[in-house]
């Protein structure tokens, strides 16, 4: 790809965005002002600051509209119109030069502020819909408009700030001086010549003194050294009122050149009179409108040429020179846009009549980018492309697009023209076309001239050039001169339309006028001081065979921009701008990912696991609705409707919030793990703080807005103020959050599809699920389900199934979600205890063996029955270690169970009888302080254990006096240690008695677990309580492993299922144990004190016999002590045959009676496998 940058070596650096901030301008900060002098791209914090003030006055404008009945919206609409078209345009110049050139050096960029672009046009369009819609007559238009503007406003600030903090340290850190200086002057000359106009000026208004004199010396440093060039600027700049002041007082600032013979200039090989001739009201042509015919006939003769090279193409086969081919038609495309720019802003609105083009205008747009793709596609495909297929498609476009306009054009001459001729004077015909020039921005305007001149008569020409000057203020005078300079370029050598036509050369003249000092000078010679950042050669971009080609004049009196046409147009910006961008999120098979993956999203039927974390989007996207419609019911001051509201807010923020921290924690990082990904997420992460600041300020002003409710019952005019408020940043973040989400789905949604397989996908999900606590996921996916449809609901879950495949996620899952699938359903109610008096059944993997015996069953088995049963449990490959535990232990005390199932249950009112219900006491964790619990547990209360009916502190009181274990799941009743009263168990004592007494700090639903001492959390992928802050926080769930692990161990080697066995140590089971479990560096697990007593001793893991930890000092002592010892004459030349435990090489060693080092990684970790009597081992 070529750099836009005209003139400049390219240099090849790296592409790693830096997390720089730009501070606001503040003319009190030097520090700002030193950086601003020293980096010609800073001038773009002055057009922020411009834009920020503009806005900031307009939203107070659609308040103070919103709030007085009496205040008219046509003020109001002029600024939204002038404010559209200045941001419009800023943004189309960012777009076709900066976010290029940037997206050469620093890759992966530029192309999501160029999408906030596109989602900035369509907050634009949804408020001037709004603006002509019919609700201008409702009680609810003012407030609209005011939260409309405030969500505009929001929008644009955000976005300007994190170019502020992203691209702009970019552009400073990854490009010159005189690079710097190019890309803003390409700026400039990118924005039509009628903005930069208003938009000067109006820049130049929005700063402070000192500011504005900086921003002069910036220009100066930024447009080249030719004074017609500057004059131009700085005219724009000052107004038409300060013109002659600025004049005056900058005989410093414009560069003089040294003096240059008049016999040099062409323009002064003619000897004629000067004359007034501009002051002439008589026109060569008396219907200057006519003009539009010799438009209408360059672009059909260009158009003609673009469909004979198509054919040349097709008749010869080769692609070869298609490059040249596409600017060709990058530049006629351009032409036409902006002559349809031209006729709807200017030609049409001139007229009473309504007349409108508009459909065959958006059809010849569509047209050239479907041309431009097709070549794009041609270029890219290479050898793999149908040559006749493709050839066919460029004729039969380039045919269509000639017929569409020429139809157009004929339609145009005989509706249009003719009322022109009719209803406008000569004069107005002359002011018309002159508008309708200065559409088109500098750039352009250097190329359209000399093509268009020169396919002009002379006479033609002079015509042109005639009805040019005569249209133009008096302000335009240097701009004039420019143009009429270049259109001389179209003609032939030694010919200058300008002295023809007015007695002399207009810009010598002009030039001779504006220059006090010195003789008469003429720019065509000028030197050309900055050769090192702009080439001098003037051309129109096109002088590769093949192409448009016109005769430029070297010698001309006018400077060029120094700059190459070609490089700019609105071919540049594709690569950037080329997805579709709507209000609405597209489907996943639709064609917007299609066509820029070349890739199906979805599989019949199928997705992709990643895309359940962007259904979240859908969810999100219905609470933003939400929450923008019903915050206008706010001022109606319900105090239900204002607690509902302030909860669903709630709910919002803080499931967005764990959203976001899984995207910058873990999916981000994964992006910018791939080396084409770098710097794709940065701007996002920036999204997520400025998301952040806005649901604190909205979570603030609603806690203010319950507060004032509180205080007055009747709706007080703060509240209603405040309420209005409300309402506009509801409607500021829901536009800033559906902009948000919907890049994320065009920009980073396809590329896990790319770059990331399915296992890469799963493992992701995992993990961004395994840092999600159980009360978040509790509350998450009902409100996610909620948003889908069936079939989606079935694919997240399934999708969340397979990620959690070796943990207990469907367990937790069923044990509470309601909608869960019969057949899980009842696999979780085979899971529960034995107590409910039924005949339950055990039932385990249908693929495998299925232990199904009902507890009758077991009840008549004999011994030998029951000991092959147990056999047949304990071979089976398909049960994991604690299923296998639980079937054995039920199956060796089934005998006492099943006859417990037996006996006859007691009344409710026996068993509420203290004396007959065993364990209705008491207990203590500290009789002295009566402070209930046990040696275990603190906590205020006992359960009653389903299996024996009995009342426990805990399970380990149970187990420790019982022959079998208490399933603590199982549990349904506690009784209260204040009040002895056995109820339902819950968090806090029912009894009024003890008034709500809290039965622990820590209460778990799931588990029937009370703690009132430590802090505790349930993992629901372990489906158990465990110690610690929470998942997040300073504990994960690994997938593969099963296990709840230290937020710093994310980076370990994972084990399937590695901690369902027990402690090679003492033998308990880990997954379950109340114990802190160490992790070692193989992989295997075991209790953290049986690790530091098996250490004093060892120092290989028991189980693979690998080392537990760096040995690398105690191997620097071994090293000492072998290099000490001298075995004896008849060993010294044996060896033996090892085996190594750490790196599992074998290879030989020395003989030693205890120690042989591994000749790989030089670990004494090794084993003898043979043994050499004798050998020739020399080393």
């Amino acid at each position: 790809m070529a750099t836009p940058l005209t003139g400049l070596q390219h240099r090849d650096v790296g592409g790693v965005a830096v997390m720089a901030t730009v501070n606001q301008i503040d003319s009190s900060s030097s520090n700002t002002l030193s950086k601003k002098q020293s980096s010609p791209i800073h001038i773009f914090l002055y057009f922020h600051k411009a834009i920020r003030s503009e806005l900031d006055a307009l939203h107070r404008s659609a308040i103070d509209f919103a709030t007085n009945v009496h205040v008219e919206i046509e003020p109001l609409l002029k600024r939204y119109h002038f404010l559209r078209s200045i941001y419009q345009h800023h943004c189309n110049a960012e777009d076709e030069v900066i976010f290029p050139a940037l997206d050469i050096r620093v890759k992966n960029v530029a192309r999501t502020y160029s999408l906030e672009h596109e989602g900035e046009t369509v907050i634009f369009d949804q408020l001037f819909a709004l603006l002509d819609s019919d609700m201008k007559n409702e009680e609810s238009f003012r407030r609209e408009l005011a939260s409309c503007t405030g969500a505009l406003q929001t929008s644009i600030s955000q976005h300007m700030s994190k170019e502020e903090e992203q691209v702009i340290p970019l552009l400073v850190e990854k490009f010159s001086f005189e690079e710097q200086a190019s890309l803003v002057w390409q700026f400039l000359c990118s924005i039509p010549v009628n903005m930069m106009a208003e938009f000067l000026p109006w820049l130049s208004a929005s700063v402070s003194s000192d500011e504005r004199q900086e921003m002069r010396s910036c220009l100066c440093r930024v447009i080249p050294e030719e004074k017609l060039l500057q004059q131009i600027i700085f005219t724009w700049m000052d107004g038409v009122n300060m013109f002659k002041k600025r004049k005056n007082l900058e005989g410093d600032v414009t560069h003089h050149c040294s003096s240059i013979s008049e016999e040099s200039c062409a323009c002064s090989s003619r000897s004629i009179k000067r004359e007034s001739f501009l002051r002439s009201s008589d026109s060569p042509l008396e219907r200057p409108v006519d003009e539009i015919l010799h438009w209408h006939k360059a672009i059909e003769k260009e158009l003609i040429d673009i469909a004979e090279a198509a054919r040349r193409i097709q008749s010869s086969g080769d692609f070869s020179d298609l490059s040249a081919f596409n600017k060709r038609l990058q530049f006629i495309a351009e032409v036409c846009i902006f002559h349809s720019i031209a006729e709807d802003k200017v030609i049409f609105p001139a007229f009473d009549a309504e007349l409108s083009f508009a459909q065959e205008h958006a059809e010849e747009e569509t047209e050239f980018d479907k041309f431009r793709c097709l070549i794009e596609s041609i270029e890219n495909d290479g050898a793999n492309s149908s040559s006749s297929e493709f050839c066919s498609k460029l004729c039969s476009h380039a045919d269509r697009i000639m017929a569409i306009i020429g139809n157009h054009f004929k339609n145009e001459e005989l509706q249009v023209l003719p009322l022109a001729r009719k209803h406008f004077s000569p004069k107005k015909q002359r002011e018309l076309l002159y508008k309708s020039l200065c559409v088109m921005p500098l750039r352009l305007i250097e190329c359209v001239l000399p093509w268009l001149v020169g396919s002009l008569t002379e006479e033609d020409a002079k015509s042109f050039l005639h009805n040019m000057r005569m249209a133009a203020p008096a302000s335009d005078t240097a701009l004039v001169t420019l143009f009429s300079g270049w259109a001389c370029k179209g003609r032939p050598q030694e010919t200058c339309l300008s002295s023809n036509a007015t007695g002399c050369c207009s810009a010598k003249s002009f030039l001779e006028e504006n220059d006090g000092s010195g003789p008469p000078l003429c720019p065509c010679n000028l030197p050309t001081k900055r050769s090192s950042l702009t080439s001098r050669k003037e051309s129109n971009g096109f002088g590769t065979p093949g192409t448009l080609t016109v005769q430029v004049k070297q010698s001309c009196c006018v400077p060029g921009l120094g700059m190459n046409s070609n490089k700019l147009g609105t071919g540049s910006t594709k690569s950037l701008r080329s997805l579709s961008f709507g209000p609405s999120a597209p489907c996943l098979t639709s064609s917007v990912f299609n066509w820029e993956t070349g890739i199906s999203l979805i599989d019949e039927g199928i997705g992709w696991p990643i895309d359940t974390i962007f259904k979240f989007h859908k969810a999100i996207r219905k609470d933003l609705e939400f929450l923008d419609i019903e915050s206008a019911k706010l001022s109606e001051s319900n105090e239900s409707f204002l607690h509902q509201f302030n909860g669903r807010f709630r709910l919002l923020k803080g499931l967005y919030k764990a959203h976001s921290n899984a995207e910058d924690n873990i999916v981000f990082p994964a992006l910018e793990s791939k080396e084409t990904l770098h710097n794709v997420s940065h701007s996002y992460t920036l999204d997520h703080k400025q998301e952040e600041k806005l649901f604190e300020d909205i979570s603030a002003s609603l806690s203010k807005l319950c507060e004032l409710h509180d205080k007055n019952n009747s709706i007080s005019r703060s509240y209603a103020e405040l309420a209005t408020k409300v309402q506009g940043m509801c409607k500021s973040i829901r536009v800033t959050l559906d902009q948000h989400i919907l890049r994320e789905e065009l920009e980073l949604w396809p590329l896990f599809d790319i770059h990331f397989s399915i296992e890469e996908q799963d493992k992701l999900v995992g993990r961004i699920i395994g840092t999600t606590g159980a009360e978040v996921l509790q509350s998450m996916l009902p409100w996610v389900t909620f948003a889908l449809t069936q079939e989606e609901q079935d694919r997240m879950m399934d999708t969340w199934k397979q990620a959690t495949k070796n943990t207990m996620f469907t367990e937790w899952l069923n044990e509470w979600w309601d909608e869960s699938s019969p057949s899980d359903a009842s696999s979780s109610a085979s899971d529960k205890n034995i107590s409910q008096g039924s005949e339950l059944h055990e039932v385990l993997d249908p693929n495998g063996y299925t232990f199904k015996p009902g507890w009758k069953d077991i009840f008549r088995m004999n011994e030998n029955e029951l000991e092959s049963e147990m056999r047949k449990v304990s071979s089976d490959p398909t049960l994991d270690p604690r299923r296998k535990a639980y079937l054995m232990q039920n199956l060796i005390t089934s005998r006492w169970i099943a006859a417990q199932q037996k006996l006859p249950q007691g009344s409710e009112s026996d068993e509420s009888d203290g004396e007959r219900l065993h364990g209705c006491s008491p207990s203590f964790r500290d009789e002295e302080k009566q402070i209930f619990g046990c040696e275990h547990y603190k906590r205020n209360c006992k359960l009653r254990a389903a299996c024996c009916q009995k009342l426990f502190t805990c399970r380990f009181c149970h187990d420790n006096v019982s022959d079998h274990t208490m399933d603590r799941k199982a549990t349904t009743e506690m009784m209260c240690m204040n009040c002895l009263k056995v109820q339902p168990v819950g968090p806090v004592c029912s009894t009024p008695s003890c008034n709500g007494l809290s039965m622990a700090k820590y209460y778990c639903s799931y588990c029937k677990f009370f703690d009132d001492e430590r802090t505790v959390y349930h993992c629901p992928f372990c489906n158990l309580c465990r110690l610690g802050q929470g998942l997040g926080i300073d504990f994960f769930h690994c997938m593969t492993c099963n296990y709840c692990l230290g937020i710093k161990l994310l980076d370990h080697k994972c084990r399937e299922k590695g901690l369902e066995t027990n402690c090679p140590i003492c033998c308990d089971f880990l997954f379950t144990s109340s114990a802190a479990v160490r992790a070692l560096p193989c992989g295997h697990f075991m209790h953290s004190a049986c690790f530091q007593a098996y250490a004093c001793t060892h120092y290989i893991c028991p189980i693979c016999s690998k080392s537990m930890g760096d040995m690398s000092v105690y191997f620097g002592m071994l090293d000492a002590l072998m290099a000490s010892e001298v075995l004896p004459e008849d060993y010294r030349n044996r060896s033996h045959d090892i085996l190594c435990n750490d790196c599992g090489k074998k290879g030989s060693a020395p003989f030693h009676w205890l120690y042989h080092k591994c000749g790989y990684c030089g670990s004494y970790n090794t084993r003898v496998i043979k043994v050499d009597q004798v050998s020739d081992f020399l080393h």
